[in-house]
């Protein structure tokens, strides 16, 4: 198990999908997700047979959110050029961690 961290403050527990099958799996066949899905590398998702709302930060290659959406499930999400990674959390949860763009993320494991 890993932990999102921004300034040693933790945001919530993090799964990491890496592997190509893991980062085309993602989300998909869950009914929630507790904590966040960090996706790497990626620089769009979508929400094509998902069950539920997501919150969606893209990071660049420091962690650094550049860009937020929330996307309901059946939409495509478009690239964000400047994204190394995306993070994925369930829909509501970056207003309760105060995530804005410039947030500089870490993972710690």
């Amino acid at each position: 198990m890993a932990w999102l961290l921004r300034e040693g403050e933790v945001l919530a527990s993090a799964e990491v999908a890496e592997t190509l099958g893991a980062r085309a799996r993602g989300l998909l066949g869950r009914n929630h997700l507790e904590g966040c899905l960090l996706i790497r590398p990626a620089r769009s998702v979508h929400t094509l047979g998902m069950r539920f709302a997501i919150d969606v930060a893209f990071c660049d290659q420091n962690m650094a959110v550049v860009s937020m959406a929330s996307m309901r499930p059946w939409r495509l999400g478009l690239p964000r050029l400047r994204a190394r990674c995306v993070i994925e959390a369930p829909a509501g949860a970056f207003e309760r961690w105060r995530l804005r763009p410039g947030d500089v993320l870490e993972l710690k494991q």
